[in-house]
């Protein structure tokens, strides 16, 4: 999909959305998502992230993997509602350069793909990421709790 069709489609490519800002961007991964989405214990942990749509970013495999969980627990009308939730922060795909990046780092770190992937994007951008992923919590910019 090339830029102005990824615009268009609401997908920015990482390189296009802009690193700096203040306060800091936010990345939440997929178990967040749906943490937060169930009213789950820690469902507060991620709450002021997800509803500040001004700086949250979505990586696209977040769309993917919350929409297959909300297909497969609670049918499509409900994720396309939450598509429509997460449609509200800048929903961002990163390059085959970037994805390269994120291969190194799951090598380096022995992270499973989506974790390397969401990772990596935080990172691109200069946000902290929040998650309950255990294999997570001692990468840099992670803000981290304990799935309960």
């Amino acid at each position: 999909m090339n830029k102005k069709a990824a615009k268009t489609a609401g997908v920015l490519p990482a390189s296009s959305v802009p690193a700096s800002s203040t306060p800091a961007l936010n990345v939440v991964d997929s178990c967040g998502w749906l943490e937060y989405l169930a009213g789950g214990k820690n469902a507060s942990f991620f709450e002021a992230a997800l509803l500040d749509t001004a700086h949250l970013i979505v990586p696209s495999l977040c769309i993917y993997e919350v929409g297959k969980h909300m297909i497969r627990h609670s049918g499509m009308a409900a994720a396309e509602e939450v598509l429509q939730f997460m449609r509200q922060g800048r929903i961002v795909a990163l390059t085959d350069e970037q994805l390269l990046q994120a291969a190194q780092t799951s090598h380096a770190h022995q992270l499973a793909m989506a974790d390397a992937i969401i990772w990596q994007t935080a990172q691109i951008l200069h946000a902290r990421l929040l998650t309950q992923d255990a294999g997570l919590k001692d990468m840099p910019a992670v803000q981290y709790t304990v799935k309960t």
